[in-house]
């Protein structure tokens, strides 16, 4: 049986520094399981290749976008990105188990690029991405990273993709998740110190003041064991990252997608590469972005990874200054 972690050993672990930035996040982490080890056509008809050779579809340089990185960053003719390489189709290890794969080492790859710049992937776990960017181990981060208002205070964004969580169900279940009441009662895994979970919480929470039953939230200490506890019916939902569970509902024959939400409820919020607060780097990444949705780059990569409905039409730099007016 798989050990059930509680919220407050989760959380304990963490370092207090970490906390406010992590707590309205949505860990990637949290859905990696359900990987299939070869490259084949999904049921949505895209061929995952998960092989070590990718053939990434590549950009120009872009002068100008380029000509916006700060000198201090560029000096070393590299673009170093963090990544999680915890989920598929998001950011993960190819059949060799060390090559950092996925649409968000793509779309860091088409930055990089238009930057004129090398791409130097570095993975890390998800509770560590902020020390690291903060350190300046990285320059930026493409690893899913919703913005919300705790984040703004320490770095800078420039939008890519929509954010959205999605909640998955055994394939013969009857579930249609669209509000609080229909997960009264029910067992719903979810990763601790998540967005997904702040979500779950605000949702009791409505339930509770009305006299109705709560979810029973569940913490495995694995992502295998989320799965395995899903699939065997010892959790009747789990919440994660939209792109991972539309993965599994296309790759398995056991699950399906039973509901879709915002990562920003009861707001919305964009997925976004992340930079420390200040140092520049944002408007030339964002710049960099527009240029790939411009020559149509960018849409070849998420079509490539079954995520075209998650495709924005404009990067924006996001800053707390205007985040209150760009990214709510």
């Amino acid at each position: 049986m798989p050990r059930i972690k509680t919220k407050l050993l989760a959380l304990a672990v963490l370092p207090a520094v970490v906390l406010p930035v992590l707590a309205a996040c949505s860990d990637p982490g949290a859905s990696a399981a359900g990987a299939s080890p070869s490259t084949s056509a999904a049921r949505n008809g895209v061929a995952y290749n998960t092989s070590p050779e990718q053939h990434r579809i590549r950009a120009e340089k872009d002068p100008g976008a380029a000509a916006e990185v700060p000198a201090a960053i560029g000096k070393d003719g590299k673009l170093t990105v963090g990544t999680t390489a915890a989920a598929i189709p998001l950011s993960f290890y190819a059949t060799d188990n060390k090559t950092p794969i996925g649409v968000e080492v793509d779309i860091a790859q088409l930055a990089a690029d238009k930057l004129g710049l090398a791409l130097d992937v570095q993975v890390t776990s998800w509770e560590n991405w902020p020390l690291k960017t903060q350190s300046g181990d990285f320059e930026a981060v493409f690893s899913n990273v919703g913005i919300n208002k705790d984040r703004v205070k320490l770095f800078d964004f420039s939008t890519y993709r929509a954010a959205y969580m999605g909640f998955e169900a055994k394939k013969s279940s009857t579930y249609n998740i669209k509000a609080a009441d229909d997960i009264s009662g029910l067992k719903v895994s979810v990763g601790s110190g998540t967005n997904q979970e702040k979500i779950l919480l605000a949702w009791n929470k409505d339930l509770e003041s009305r006299g109705k039953a709560p979810a029973i939230l569940q913490y495995y200490s694995s992502d295998a064991d989320t799965i395995l506890a899903l699939s065997s019916g010892r959790t009747d939902l789990n919440l994660a990252p939209y792109p991972s569970v539309s993965y599994r509902e296309n790759t398995r024959n056991d699950l399906k997608v039973v509901g879709k939400v915002n990562a920003g409820w009861p707001s919305e919020t964009l997925v976004a590469a992340t930079t420390l607060k200040g140092n520049g780097l944002a408007p030339a990444i964002t710049d960099a972005l527009n240029s790939a949705i411009k020559d149509g780059s960018y849409g070849k990569v998420l079509d490539r990874w079954g995520l075209s409905e998650e495709a924005v039409p404009e990067s924006k730099t996001v800053t707390e200054a205007t985040f209150g007016a760009t990214a709510k």
